[in-house]
């Protein structure tokens, strides 16, 4: 197991003195809970926003609003995916509304913001969203409910030489994420005999892909691996399809994100054939999930629940649990370790949060864009059981 190394952080408890900030007291049973969630409705990011607090509501709507006498108040915050945004929210949140968890963090920038907030203040933060591994390392008091980029990578990467799939290039984004998928995919790909022809990397405001995808066609690899945000990844899909790559014979194979479900559609025919890995898919075949679907579209009938989706839902579910084991009265790093302990069944699959890592371990799927009916869906043909969040089957 890899040694853990915590972030440090130049805010300091002085800072937080300052402004009166402290752990809230412990609060009487018959007092409200109350669960802070900061997340993107407005903005570039908006659509992680809507999913993650969309399928919070389709959990409440299941379970009630009512856990081990407690009464569970869902306090939405709009942080328009800006880091210091969600600072003072959070802040805000703890101190003035007494929050007992906070939740949500559309991105790896605003977790990093928050985190010394929630150390200071002792309250736990459940991630549901940003997905870089080192993410868990900014507090001790953050559990994740989504996934890691290297646990979503290492399944293409292990998928792309078991099929014959020699000779790659990668394409991701300039900034952290990407470099992260990018590794992750180069210590799979290469280690089994692979080789990197060229390494791409693209602005992340507004890129146009006709000259990149230009010299991949040059170059002539078996595969394209690209890791790329929902949007983009949906412009992208259509100038492979625009360009030729596939009728040259190059594969497109990449990060689950490139297909994500909540946008794919917009792709259409451009994304039909395109293998990608991650840890959900709309299509996935369970009675869980068909439910978890019909309660989502209940409350936002104007899109389908994604990766981000599931990821909201099942962060409620650490919550709802936690506070249960501890019969209401955790706070804390006690909810924390109540969370450190459960495994269930998700819409998902079968999930257990690892205690080290605090991330989960999960079930990684291979999929493949097919058109089912008058849509387009990520069809999961295999599997890799029992993922943790360092990419490493468990």
């Amino acid at each position: 197991m890899k040694r853990r190394i915590f972030l440090r952080t130049a805010v300091g408890a002085l800072a937080l003195a300052a402004t009166g900030f402290h752990a809230p007291q412990i609060l009487a049973a018959e007092k409200p809970f109350k669960v802070g969630m900061i997340v993107p409705m407005t903005g570039a990011f908006a659509s992680t926003g809507r999913q993650l607090h969309s399928a919070a509501q389709a959990f409440m709507k299941e379970h009630g609003d009512t856990v081990a006498g407690r009464k569970i108040e869902l306090i939405l915050k709009d942080d328009g995916g800006n880091a210091a945004n969600s600072r003072k929210l959070a802040q805000e949140l703890i101190v003035n509304e007494k929050v007992d968890v906070i939740a949500g963090f559309g991105l790896t920038p605003i977790t990093l913001a928050v985190a010394p907030v929630a150390t200071e203040s002792k309250t736990p933060m459940v991630l549901m969203a940003a997905q870089t591994q080192t993410n868990t390392e900014a507090s001790p008091y953050i559990v994740r409910s989504s996934g890691t980029i290297t646990q979503v990578t290492s399944g293409i990467a292990k998928w792309a030489v078991e099929n014959d799939i020699k000779r790659a290039v990668t394409l991701v984004p300039d900034y952290a994420p990407g470099y992260e998928s990018e590794e992750a995919f180069k210590k799979y790909f290469l280690a089994s005999g692979g080789e990197i022809l060229e390494e791409i990397r693209v602005p992340m405001r507004n890129p146009d892909f006709a000259p990149f995808l230009q010299r991949v066609r040059d170059i002539k690899p078996d595969a394209l691996f690209v890791m790329l945000p929902a949007g983009p990844g949906a412009a992208l899909l259509k100038q492979y399809g625009q360009r030729g790559l596939a009728d040259a014979g190059i594969k497109l194979i990449g990060h689950g994100a490139i297909t994500d479900d909540d946008v794919l559609n917009e792709a259409g025919d451009a994304a039909l054939g395109v293998i990608t890995s991650d840890y959900y898919a709309t299509a996935h075949d369970s009675d869980m999930n068909r439910k978890f679907i019909e309660l989502y579209k209940s409350v936002d009938p104007t899109s389908r629940p994604n990766f981000f989706g599931v990821a909201g839902y099942d962060g409620m579910k650490l919550i709802y649990e936690a506070l249960k084991a501890t019969d209401g009265k955790g706070q804390g790093m006690e909810l924390v370790d109540a969370m450190k302990k459960l495994s269930f069944e998700s819409p998902r699959g079968p999930v257990s949060v690892d205690p080290e890592l605090r991330d989960f371990v999960q079930n990684i799927y291979m999929r493949k864009v097919e058109k089912v009916g008058n849509e387009y869906h990520n069809v999961e043909f295999d599997v890799i059981e029992r993922v943790n969040a360092l990419g490493e089957a468990k």
